[in-house]
């Protein structure tokens, strides 16, 4: 798309800045698609996303200025989106943390062939909240369990339980997406 104003995100912000209405347009055109995505890797229901991708974008247009032009405009956005995800989930309380590592949890490794052949977001939506938000903000956005102990207010060795058993359910949920598509193509 090419911008009304150049092709200079130094302008683009400085115009985000003024709330110029065709420099919002054009920042929430090139994100809205990457920003639901985000959302929809937190928030299962895509009409929830979608509003709290709408709210981020809100928060975002109205609090540009706060933006000190440390890093990158989407880098800070795209943070606000986690929030606003984050916060959703938190005021609907569906969220439960269990401490301990249950050892029959643990399963062994299929010696199978390994295909890559696989839908990621629909293994991540299989996740419950827990492993999924802890998953997400560790190895998608890059927070340390410390950061996100302290963002969900949980323990650290919450955060790791949480993140060792979000690992063990994608593998398990994998192997048998796996031999169901194994087993369709058998059948064909």
């Amino acid at each position: 798309m090419k911008l009304l104003f150049g092709n200079k995100k130094e302008d683009l912000l400085s115009r985000l800045k003024k709330q110029d209405p065709a420099a919002q347009k054009v920042f929430y055109e090139q994100n809205v698609k990457k920003f639901l995505s985000v959302g929809k890797s937190y928030i299962s229901d895509l009409y929830q996303a979608e509003d709290c991708v709408i709210k981020a974008f809100c928060k975002i247009f109205k609090h540009i200025e706060s933006f000190r032009g440390e890093g990158n405009l989407e880098g800070w956005a795209r943070r606000i989106v986690v929030n606003e995800c984050l916060n959703f989930i938190k005021s609907h309380k569906t969220v439960f943390y269990i401490d301990d590592i249950n050892p029959s949890f643990m399963i062994e490794t299929l010696e199978e062939e390994v295909v890559f052949d696989f839908n990621a977001q629909d293994l991540l939506d299989q996740l419950p909240d827990a492993y999924r938000m802890v998953f997400n903000l560790y190895v998608l956005e890059g927070y340390s369990h410390q950061e996100i102990a302290d963002a969900l207010k949980i323990s650290t060795a919450v955060s790791k339980t949480q993140l060792f058993r979000a690992k063990e359910k994608l593998r398990v949920l994998y192997l048998q997406q796996q031999k169901t598509m194994k087993n369709e193509h058998i059948q064909r």
